[in-house]
């Protein structure tokens, strides 16, 4: 996995998945919650407004997983719980 490698090389990597569990198994350092498999970084089934709140978030999560020091793989929780 590409993100191991560039763990590896020193550069920083948050992974965004929905599907966390496998990302864990193979190895990622910093995992972040994804919302679906077609759509990890949001849902545009959601009002526009909202999805750009829950897009926003999952990136500010992802952002905050770049800063935290990790020694194993690590799975970030955005919270998806946005509202109007």
């Amino acid at each position: 996995m590409i993100t191991k490698e560039l763990d590896r090389a020193g550069f920083p990597v948050a992974l965004i998945s929905a599907m966390y569990p496998v990302a864990e198994q193979v190895g990622a350092s910093r995992i972040v919650k994804g919302v679906s498999i077609p759509h990890p970084c949001g849902d545009p089934s959601l009002p526009a407004k909202i999805d750009a709140q829950l897009r926003q978030e999952i990136v500010e999560t992802a952002l905050k997983a770049l800063q935290s020091e990790v020694k194993a793989p690590t799975v970030f929780l955005p919270n998806m719980a946005v509202s109007a």
